[in-house]
C-alpha cells in the first residue's frame, strides 16, 4: 500500500492546498500569460508558493500542471519534461516542510470534447493524458489528481491513462453548476462511474463557494465508499475598483463554512479559486479535533450502470430490470441485411421501440456473418447512446469489438459476457476493471453444459477466483444463471432457482438470465416464460434479458414487484393496471423502474426537439414536396423548435449533449433549405456577430456552442477562434460590418482582457455592442467593464443577442 493510500484510511483529516493562479498573479504573473510557462521560467516563485501552502498546514501540494497537456501547452514545449519539472518543484518544496507532505499531479481538462460532442477520439485523448501523467510520475508525484473536469468521457480518459502509466492512487474531481456538470452528469452518477473504475478519491472543486456546494457534497458523501475531497472557491470572482479580479470570502468565513463538510463525512479539504495559505491555515484551525471514519457502504448488493446523465442499479433491493434483447440479428433477416450493408436504421428503430416499452437497459449485438463487429458495434453503440440516455450492454463474442466499444461509451456499460472460454477472462476482465464496466459472468467452460446447480456454482466460484486474482472488484460482477430448455431438461428451472439463491444469499451478487431459453420447444411459450419469471424473481433474480414489449411478461413483472414489497403501496401497479382486464393487458403498463420516451419524430419540429439527425432531411423533403415554402419552414417551424430546445435546456430537462444534437439537427435541415432561401432572397442580409475567445485564453468549447446556436437563430456568425487580440476582434468587426461582438473567457487571469476590446471600441468611436460570457464571468463583472450584455450559457446568449440587435436597430 502506498503512503498516500495509507493516509486515506487513517482517522485524521487531510488538507490539500489552495489556488495557484491568484497566488502567482500576486507574485508577478502577467495578465494573459500561461501560469505553466511563467513557472517554468520562474521556478523559485513556484516553489515559494508551494512552501507557503505546506507551512499553512497543507498535507498535499498540487503541481502546477493543470494545463499540462499538448493541447494547452505551447507547441514547442516538451510535455513530459514540463510535467516532470513541475512535479520536481512541488516535491522539493514538500521536502522542506519538516513533516510528511504529499504531492498530487494535477491533470486538468483539455478544453476539447470527444466524439460525438467533439472531434477527438477517446483513444487519442487517453494518449494525450498518458503523456502528461508520464512526466508527473517521472517527477515523483504521490498521486494523480484530475481537477475541474466537466465531462464524464474525459474523466474516464484520465483514469484509464493513469492506470496504463502507473499504479499510483488516483483522485478525480468534477465541477458542477446547479447540481449538474456541463454535459448533464449529476454527482451521484459521477461518483459511481469513477468508483466502478476503482479510483481512490472522489472530489468536487471550483464553480462556487462552500455554501453553494453543500448539496453536491452531500450527494457525493452518500454515494461514495471511498474518501471524498472538497475544494471550494473563496466565493465567486468580482472586480475591485482598480479592475482587478478578487474573491471576497475571507479565510475565517471560508474555514467556518468548509468545516461543515468534515462533519458530513468528508475526509479531505482544500481550496480552489481565490483561496490562499491564510485560507488553509484557518481551515486547519477550524477543523481541529474532528476525526474521520470510513462511511459505511450500501448494504445492498448489485451492479451500477451509468450513462452521462443516468444511473441504473441492478440489485435485490431494486425493481427487477429488463435488459432489452431486440438489437440482436439472430433470426432477423432484415436486420442482418442492414448490418451487412453498414445501415443502422432498423437497429435504431428497435432501440426506440424498447425505450417506448420502458426498457431501462438495452443490449446491443451486431454479430452476423460478413459483419465487421470491431467497426460496426462501436458505431451503433455510439448512435444509440447519443439518441437515448439509458445504459447499454455491449454484447459480442469478438473481444476486439468489445474493447473498441468500451472506448466510445461515456459511462459504465454492461459487458455481455465473460465465460470460462480460454483467454476470455484474461483479456476482458482487466478491460472491464480498467474501464469500470460491470459484466455478466457466464458459467460455461469447455464443451459440456453445466446442467445442475452444483455444476454451475463450481464454475461460478472458479471464475470469481480468477477475477479476484486479476483485481476485479465484485461490484462489477453479475451472474447469468444459465437457462436451459425444460423441454429437454425437465429440472432446468429448479436448477436456475438454486443457482439464483446461491448467488444472492451466499455471494451477494446480482443475477440475470436469457428468459426465452427456458421454454424452447414448447407451446404457449409466453405463458411458461412469464410464470418462470415470477418464480425466479421470488428466488432473488434481479434482471432478465427479454423483449420489453411482451405484454404477459410485463404483467408478471409488475405483479411480482408488488408481491416482493418493492412497489410502495402498489402505486406503480395501480397506475399501470387499474383498467386491466383478463387477457387484455393495459396500454399504461410499462417495465418497472423505467421511464418511456416519445416515439420517433413524425414532424419537422419533433425531429429538431428530439435531435433526429438521420430523419430530419426526409421530413424536410416531405414538407417541400407538399408545397411548403422554405422561409415558412425556417421561421415558423425550425426556429420555434430550436427555441423550445433552448427552453428545455434552461428548465434542466435537456443538457449539453441533447442541446448539441438538436442544434446539429437544425443545422442539417437549414443546410438543405439554405440554397432555396438564397434563390428567393430579396437581397436582405442577416446581422453579423463577431465571436472570439479573448487573448491568452485557449478554451473555446462554450464559445463554439454559442456560435452554433446563434447560427441556428438567423445570425451570420464570424468565429475568430481562441486567443484573439482585441485589435483583431475590432478589425474584424469593422471589416464585416458587425452589429454585435461576443467575447468568451474561462480563466480569471484572462477575463480582464475582455475590457481591452471595449476600450478599443471606445477609442475608435465605434458603437458596436459587446456581450460577454464564460465560466468565471458574472453579471457584475460585465457591468464593471461596460459590456452591453452578459449570458450564462448558449441559450441565454441567443436571447441577449436578439435583444441587443433589436435595441440597436
Amino acid at each position: 500500500m502506498s503512503d498516500f493510500r495509507r493516509a486515506l484510511t487513517g482517522s485524521s483529516l487531510l488538507y490539500f492546498d489552495g489556488a495557484m493562479g491568484t497566488m502567482l498573479q500576486g507574485r508577478g504573473l502577467p495578465a494573459g500569460m500561461s501560469p505553466e510557462v511563467f513557472c517554468l521560467q520562474n521556478p523559485d516563485v513556484l516553489q515559494g508558493v508551494h512552501l507557503d501552502y505546506a507551512k499553512a498546514g497543507a498535507d498535499v501540494l498540487t503541481t502546477n500542471t493543470f494545463g499540462g497537456t499538448r493541447l494547452k501547452l505551447p507547441a514547442d514545449m516538451n510535455v513530459v519534461n514540463f510535467n516532470r519539472e513541475m512535479a520536481k518543484a512541488a516535491k522539493a518544496a514538500a521536502s522542506q516542510a519538516g513533516r510528511p507532505v504529499f504531492v498530487a499531479g494535477s491533470v486538468g481538462p483539455t478544453g476539447h470534447f470527444v466524439k460525438p460532442l467533439g472531434e477527438l477520439e477517446f483513444t487519442e485523448l487517453v494518449e494525450i493524458f498518458r503523456e502528461q501523467i508520464q512526466g508527473l510520475v517521472e517527477g515523483g508525484v504521490d498521486l494523480i489528481l484530475a481537477e475541474t473536469h466537466f465531462d464524464l468521457a474525459e474523466v474516464r480518459a484520465v483514469v484509464l491513462a493513469a492506470r496504463q502509466v502507473c499504479s499510483l492512487p488516483v483522485g478525480v474531481s468534477m465541477t458542477f453548476e446547479d447540481g449538474v456538470s456541463l454535459t448533464g452528469t449529476r454527482p451521484e452518477v459521477f461518483a459511481h462511474t469513477v468508483q466502478n473504475m476503482g479510483v481512490d478519491l472522489v472530489a468536487t472543486n471550483c464553480s462556487a463557494g462552500p455554501e453553494q456546494m453543500a448539496g453536491v457534497v452531500a450527494e457525493l458523501v452518500s454515494s461514495c465508499g471511498v474518501p471524498v475531497l472538497v475544494m471550494p472557491n473563496a466565493g465567486l470572482p468580482e472586480l475591485d475598483g482598480d479592475g482587478n479580479t478578487v474573491f471576497r470570502l475571507g479565510p475565517e468565513a471560508f474555514a467556518r463554512q468548509t468545516a461543515e463538510f468534515a462533519r458530513l463525512g468528508v475526509k479531505c479539504l482544500g481550496g480552489c479559486c481565490g483561496t490562499t495559505p491564510d485560507h488553509i491555515t484557518a481551515l486547519v484551525r477550524e477543523t481541529e479535533g474532528i476525526t474521520w471514519a470510513q462511511a459505511e457502504k450500501r448494504s445492498a448488493s448489485g451492479i451500477i450502470l451509468t450513462t452521462r446523465s443516468q444511473l441504473v442499479r441492478v440489485a435485490s433491493s431494486e425493481p427487477t430490470r429488463i435488459i432489452g434483447e431486440r438489437i440482436n440479428p439472430t433470426g432477423k433477416k432484415e436486420l442482418i441485411a442492414q448490418l451487412q450493408a453498414g445501415e443502422l436504421s432498423l437497429a435504431m428503430q428497435f432501440a426506440q421501440e424498447q425505450i417506448d416499452a420502458g426498457a431501462p437497459i438495452l443490449d446491443v449485438n451486431v454479430g452476423a456473418p460478413m459483419v465487421n463487429e470491431k467497426e460496426l458495434l462501436p458505431r451503433l453503440l455510439a448512435e444509440v447512446a447519443a439518441a437515448h440516455s439509458v445504459p447499454l450492454s455491449i454484447d459480442s463474442s469478438d473481444m476486439d469489438a468489445v474493447e473498441a466499444s468500451l472506448a466510445v461509451y461515456a459511462g459504465s456499460p454492461l459487458v455481455n459476457s465473460i465465460s470460462g472460454e480460454p483467454g476470455r477472462m484474461e483479456r476482458l476482465g482487466p478491460l472491464c476493471r480498467d474501464y469500470g464496466a460491470p459484466f455478466i459472468l457466464l458459467p460455461l467452460k469447455g464443451r459440456k453444459l453445466p446442467v445442475t446447480a452444483k455444476e454451475r456454482i463450481a464454475i461460478i466460484d472458479e471464475l470469481l477466483q480468477q477475477a479476484d486474482e486479476l483485481g476485479i472488484p465484485r461490484r462489477l460482477v453479475m451472474v447469468d444463471v444459465l437457462a436451459l430448455a425444460v423441454s429437454s431438461k425437465p429440472e432446468a428451472a429448479r436448477h436456475c432457482f438454486d443457482t439464483i439463491r446461491y448467488c444472492n444469499e451466499t455471494l451477494g451478487l446480482p443475477t440475470t438470465i436469457g428468459l426465452s431459453n427456458i421454454s424452447f420447444g414448447l407451446p404457449a411459450r409466453e405463458l411458461l416464460n412469464s410464470t418462470f419469471l415470477s418464480m425466479a424473481i421470488g428466488a432473488g433474480l434481479t434482471s432478465c434479458i427479454a423483449h420489453p414489449g411482451n405484454t404477459r411478461m410485463r404483467e408478471a413483472l409488475a405483479a411480482a414487484e408488488v408481491l416482493m414489497a418493492r412497489d410502495s403501496n402498489a402505486e406503480g401497479f395501480i397506475a399501470g393496471y387499474s383498467e386491466w382486464t383478463s387477457g387484455g393487458g393495459s396500454a399504461a403498463g410499462g417495465v418497472s423502474g423505467a421511464k418511456a420516451e416519445k416515439k420517433a419524430a413524425a414532424t419537422l419540429e419533433e425531429a429538431v426537439i428530439k435531435g433526429e439527425r438521420d430523419l430530419v432531411l426526409d421530413l424536410v423533403e416531405q414538407e417541400l414536396a407538399n408545397g411548403a415554402e422554405p422561409y415558412e419552414l425556417v421561421n415558423n417551424r425550425l426556429i420555434p423548435a430550436i427555441t423550445e430546445v433552448g427552453d428545455k435546456y434552461e428548465r434542466k430537462e435537456y443538457y449539453l449533449p441533447q442541446l448539441l444534437r438538436s442544434a446539429e439537427t437544425m443545422q442539417k435541415a437549414f443546410g438543405r433549405l439554405k440554397p432555396l432561401l438564397e434563390e428567393a432572397s430579396d437581397g436582405g442580409s442577416k446581422p453579423v456577430i463577431i465571436m472570439a475567445t479573448v487573448e491568452g485564453d485557449i478554451h473555446d468549447i462554450g464559445k463554439n456552442i454559442v456560435c452554433l446556436m446563434l447560427g441556428n437563430h438567423g445570425f451570420d456568425v464570424v468565429d475568430l477562434g481562441k486567443d484573439v487580440k482585441a485589435e483583431d476582434i475590432v478589425d474584424a468587426a469593422v471589416k464585416h460590418d458587425a452589429k454585435l461582438i461576443g467575447l468568451s473567457a474561462l480563466m480569471t487571469t484572462t477575463m480582464v482582457r475582455m475590457e481591452d476590446t471595449i476600450d478599443l471600441l471606445r477609442q475608435r468611436a465605434l458603437s458596436i455592442p459587446v456581450f460577454v460570457g464564460g465560466a468565471v464571468v458574472t453579471q457584475a463583472f460585465a457591468d464593471a467593464i461596460g459590456a452591453a450584455g452578459y449570458s450564462r450559457d448558449a441559450v441565454e446568449a441567443v436571447r441577449v443577442a436578439q435583444n441587443l440587435i433589436a435595441v440597436s436597430a
